[in-house]
């Protein structure tokens, strides 16, 4: 049986979802699309194909021809949405962050630890990269012996006019933050952000370098680079005791001429990930359908929301901050 799936947030990455869900899920139909701005909802609406827009987030949670949610509305409704959603026993995938704070997620994870299981998986697509999830494997075999250190590469073409320091670790460094998490199977125990010259090009202090220590005694160290001008790059590099593991995007096509080798660079996330979302979706439903949760939960959103909350204290301080451990609940 298809599951119905509703869509709360229409912009980039609700429009997206909705395309997806469409036309590269199997097992899911759209049923209905929700956003403050009813023509932009419309527009998702009829580039998907939805059968209806909805313009109250509650009334789509609520709707008996729903079956899933998926959030991708503001940042700071994602709280809200989400513990409606599993008090309506509707399994939910919400965009990151979790929530603004900490605080807040801890509001979710009270509502799932109420209901006695998951509904939450959090949006952390790198999971599902092909790139991220081959060299979990490697690391896990141990076939390079133990995994000692990570280098990652975040860098955007531009930031938009609202971002600031803070900002660049909330926003993009929980990536890094979850990835890192996901590949190590470590916890972080500690962050110092380091300010680098000042790009002429920025509108504040940009790039970053922030340095974390695991519970393994690994690091793991991230460039936030959000004004690099040239495009959207995401990499990295596992350091281990016999090797490395270099992981990015796939080589598509290479160009060589008048003396030149050039490869193409995306202009943002989506190309870059378009496979990551795609399988990640699908997984998604597949786990409604099997029981079994898939992806991250809303614990690791939790936890990444800590660990961003660190780095910004770090940044303030200029210090290394120890980063707040809770005890991981049983349910996960």
């Amino acid at each position: 049986m298809s599951i119905g799936v509703g869509i709360i947030g229409a912009g980039i990455m609700g429009a997206d979802h909705a395309r997806i869900i469409a036309g590269q899920v199997a097992g899911a139909h759209l049923v209905a699309v929700c956003d403050a701005d009813m023509g932009r909802a419309e527009a998702a609406a009829r580039e998907s194909g939805a059968r209806r827009v909805i313009a109250d987030p509650m009334a789509l949670i609520a709707d008996p021809e729903i079956g899933a949610v998926l959030i991708a509305s503001p940042d700071a409704t994602h709280a809200d949405y989400a513990i409606a959603c599993i008090k309506a026993a509707k399994p939910v995938l919400c965009e990151k962050p979790l929530a603004p704070t900490a605080a807040e997620g801890l509001r979710v994870i009270e509502a799932e630890l109420t209901a006695g299981r998951r509904f939450v998986q959090l949006g952390f697509m790198r999971r599902f990269d092909p790139g991220y999830t081959e060299t979990r494997a490697l690391i896990d075999s141990r076939r390079f012996g133990a995994a000692l250190a990570v280098h990652c590469v975040h860098r955007n073409l531009s930031a938009p006019p609202h971002f600031n320091e803070a900002a660049a670790i909330v926003n993009s460094c929980v990536h890094e933050v979850d990835i890192s998490r996901f590949l190590l199977s470590a916890e972080l125990v500690s962050v110092q952000v380091f300010r680098a010259r000042r790009s002429s090009l920025a509108h504040f202090h940009d790039p970053l370098l922030a340095v974390f220590e695991t519970s393994d005694g690994q690091l793991v160290d991230v460039e936030l680079f959000l004004n690099a001008q040239y495009g959207y790059e995401v990499r990295g590099e596992v350091v281990c005791e016999t090797g490395t593991i270099a992981f990015g995007p796939a080589l598509s096509t290479e160009i060589r001429h008048a003396g030149v080798t050039a490869t193409g660079i995306a202009a943002d996330w989506r190309p870059r990930f378009a496979a990551a979302y795609r399988i990640q979706n699908q997984a998604w439903i597949d786990s409604i359908r099997s029981g079994k949760p898939a992806g991250a939960s809303a614990w690791d959103g939790f936890i990444a929301t800590t660990v961003t909350d660190a780095g910004v204290k770090s940044l303030g301080s200029g210090a290394s901050e120890r980063i707040t451990r809770e005890k991981k609940p049983s349910l996960y």
